[in-house]
């Protein structure tokens, strides 16, 4: 085996054991090992283009990754189309992508550094997922599902991204509690909201999933 490829294996097997770890079910093997392929170009990247503060690969599998994953899994199963919005480094936009290749993921970033480290992500990792090269109020479409994470002024880009989110479709909130209820409030009325999910390792950060009014 190259060195290429003990590495993805090594990271994707890290990566199953910090799932268990964490109490959550593993990933097949070759799923796992395509997670190690995109945490290797987040690195490597990330040398040049800040794409996260996070530049470690265990700081990159035990938050960015396993973060990601718990989101898929609190996903309705009948999500066809995805935005990710201020998709940054891909999270948790690739991540969905690599689980649920049946969903159709836009990752939309403003920032042309990283939209081009996106488009690189999506072309070696084989994703059929589109890049939206600008601002995600610029699309022209509603989704099954916006999810936001880590977004700049997060509470002014909520209205937008509710607006994106079609009737009965719905708004994934990756946030710390703190923030929850003013994230909650500038979606507006239209949405009601199930109870919010901690994430692993913190009781603080949290997943929101609102559904839209029909």
């Amino acid at each position: 085996m190259s060195g290429a490829g003990e590495w993805r294996n090594k990271l994707g097997g890290r990566l199953n054991e910090l799932l268990t770890q964490a109490g959550l079910a593993t990933l097949d093997k070759e799923t796992a090992a395509r997670f190690g392929d995109y945490v290797s170009l987040i690195l490597c990247w990330n040398a040049r283009v800040n794409l996260t503060a996070i530049r470690d690969e265990e700081g990159i599998l035990s938050r960015h990754i396993i973060e990601s994953i718990v989101l898929i899994r609190l996903l309705p199963p009948k999500i066809d189309t995805l935005l990710d919005f201020g998709s940054g480094a891909g999270l948790p936009g690739v991540p969905i992508a690599l689980c649920r290749p049946q969903v159709a993921v836009t990752l939309a970033e403003s920032q042309g550094k990283k939209a081009a480290f996106l488009r690189e992500a999506v072309r070696s990792l084989g994703l059929s997922s589109r890049v939206h090269a600008g601002r995600a109020e610029q699309l022209r479409e509603q989704f099954d599902c916006v999810a936001m994470r880590a977004v700049d002024r997060m509470v002014e880009a909520v209205p937008v991204a509710a607006g994106l989110v079609r009737p009965g479709g719905w708004l994934a909130l990756m946030t710390s509690e703190g923030e929850l209820d003013r994230l909650r409030g500038a979606a507006g009325a239209e949405f009601s909201w199930l109870a919010a999910t901690s994430l692993p390792g913190s009781e603080r950060r949290l997943i929101a999933l609102g559904r839209r009014a029909i």
